[in-house]
């Protein structure tokens, strides 16, 4: 993508969505940690449904040791992987418990140093609730970077850089939602919705199939 392009780009997505937000359900900054924990490898909606039932029991560090491991797994035995981000969960509570007084700590070190949590969920902590410039690449922003032209980079890493040298500074705190949004829904995997696309105009990708 041209650098010409990229204001225009990023102004056509906040014309068309001046708040963006996650879609991950939460009232505080630990249910977002643990939300976002168990999303990995899940859509937002399974982690939705079963963190409904979860959190009205336990939406505290406390209040998740005292469910227990197995207590923990009956409320997100729906979401794929439970049993290890069970465990993950159960260690993080631990932790901040014991050393950050329950809450959770506002460092990239200190965050990724909990089980389970990578840079990307540093990253969506960071951003979502502490309101830091911060992009947490997934697979959506990653297919997206790349297919746009936006930003080209083999891992994750590689495409974060860039995305973080080449988004205007006053788009940098919503952008990395309205990448999700629309690799979830338009610029999607296997047969991006182009004709239906805000931003196409911008776009380095050249439909591989005629344009209704």
């Amino acid at each position: 993508m041209k650098k010409e392009n990229i204001e225009p780009f990023f102004a056509a997505l906040k014309a068309a969505n001046p708040q963006p937000n996650t879609e991950l359900k939460y009232t505080s900054v630990f249910e977002l940690l643990a939300a976002v924990l168990l999303s990995a490898q899940a859509t937002d909606v399974s982690v939705n449904k079963a963190t409904r039932r979860l959190f009205p029991v336990a939406n505290t560090p406390q209040k998740i040791l005292n469910l227990g491991l197995e207590g923990l797994e009956g409320y997100i035995k729906t979401i794929g992987l439970y049993r290890s981000k069970a465990r993950h969960l159960m260690e993080t509570c631990r932790i901040l418990v014991a050393q950050h007084g329950g809450q959770v700590p506002r460092t990239r070190e200190a965050l990724e140093a909990l089980p389970g949590v990578g840079r990307k969920t540093a990253n969506v902590v960071l951003n979502v609730a502490f309101g830091e410039p911060t992009m947490a690449v997934d697979t959506h922003i990653f297919r997206v970077s790349n297919r746009t032209g936006l930003a080209l980079g083999k891992t994750p890493f590689e495409v974060e850089m860039q995305l973080m040298k080449r988004v205007p500074p006053e788009y940098l705190v919503n952008a990395h939602h309205w990448l999700i949004l629309l690799g979830r829904y338009v610029c999607t995997a296997r047969k991006p919705l182009c004709w239906q696309c805000g931003v196409s105009q911008f776009c380095d990708f050249t439909p591989k199939t005629p344009v209704p």
